[in-house]
């Protein structure tokens, strides 16, 4: 039978510290199985239900509103604290930050009140915080990263919720450790091409690497930021909630009208399968079958494409400040690494024990 949302009743929550929706329904097997065959559920022991992710294509699936990150406050953080936890996440959204970063500072908010259980949040001062953190990186043995994100999240709280100017400016910052971009040969990109037969899967590949584009970019975009005339693409708030523009390669746009005239699209170029935005985690595995299927062996994941373009980009001559407005980047710095791993540049460099060898 077709799935009828109306037998369901969902209630949007946390569970096991992520963000899911609980579906109740009267004991049948006949609607289990149709659950089972529409969502990717889960059964809970604890709380006796079914439940999916929190996704937005699933609220749009089950006729849902999405609620906002201030309407759902996980159970595990102590009653004193749940106000807090509102509280901050109702200033990230005035503050206009973007929903990966709401997301992000929520979370590592979320992991510090369940540290601090019933003690009042509020009651703690810099060297108490500083005690957290401590505790962070020595018991929990947690990355330089997410250490800099908690301190991150705590500043944004104490300083902007809290209005406590100054209060964590002698907060020790742990110093992240710089790894390289992992990069692509076109050898290898050119295998990986020919070993995705699916015109979709292809294309999306194409065109993170034709266009330097994050993974959220090419789930993002909509048919009308395609300009086939100027052979441009205009990237509307992408990461900064900043626009851009990247040039079209010639060599897709065949492919790209082919496809559309297969699949049809109706607002994104991508759409998923029961229409609405092509979600991160279908990029994503769409790239890991292509680099399965291509015989590629390197730990590198669907952004290594736009590290590629950029780094491919400097070593056929392209100006280092044309790269940093192709990729959207704020600070050069951020452009500067792929000097480092560049091929060419690399191999433009002469060895002094070469003039030594040679002179004698």
């Amino acid at each position: 039978m077709a799935f009828q949302s109306a037998n369901y009743q969902y209630t949007c929550s946390t569970h096991k510290g992520k963000s899911v929706i609980f579906i109740d329904f009267p004991n049948n097997n006949t609607l289990k199985q149709d659950l089972k065959n529409t969502l990717k559920v889960y059964w809970s022991a604890s709380q006796k239900k079914w439940y999916c992710m929190d996704m937005p294509q699933y609220h749009r699936l089950l006729n849902i509103p999405i609620p906002t990150l201030d309407e759902i406050i996980p159970d595990d953080i102590a009653d004193i604290n749940k106000p807090k936890y509102s509280a901050m996440a109702k200033r990230l959204i005035l503050k206009g930050y973007s929903p990966h970063t709401q997301r992000n500072y929520l979370q590592e908010f979320h992991q510090f009140l369940i540290i601090v259980k019933n003690n009042d949040a509020d009651a703690f001062d810099s060297d108490r915080l500083a005690s957290y953190i401590l505790y962070c990186i020595k018991k929990l043995k947690l990355k330089e990263s997410t250490i800099n994100n908690r301190v991150h999240a705590l500043r944004f709280y104490y300083e902007e919720v809290l209005e406590r100017t100054g209060y964590m400016l002698k907060f020790p910052k742990p110093k992240a450790s710089q790894k390289l971009p992992k990069v692509l040969s076109k050898k290898d990109l050119a295998k990986m091409f020919e070993k995705t037969e699916n015109i979709k899967h292809r294309l999306i590949l194409l065109l993170v690497y034709g266009m330097g584009l994050r993974v959220s970019e090419i789930v993002g975009l909509k048919i009308e930021d395609v300009d086939s005339g100027r052979m441009m693409v205009h990237l509307q708030q992408a990461k900064g909630k900043k626009d851009r523009y990247v040039p079209l390669p010639n060599s897709v746009l065949e492919l790209l009208r082919e496809y559309y005239v297969a699949y049809m699209p109706k607002e994104y170029v991508f759409e998923g399968m029961k229409g609405g935005q092509y979600t991160l985690r279908s990029a994503q595995s769409v790239f890991k079958q292509a680099m399965d299927r291509a015989g590629i062996n390197k730990k590198v994941g669907i952004h290594g494409l736009r590290h590629s373009y950029a780094t491919h980009l400097l070593e056929s001559g392209i100006d280092i400040s044309f790269i940093q407005k192709l990729l959207g980047h704020k600070d050069i710095r951020t452009t500067l690494q792929y000097t480092k791993i560049s091929d060419a540049a690399v191999g433009r460099i002469k060895s002094p024990l070469d003039d030594i060898m040679n002179k004698k």
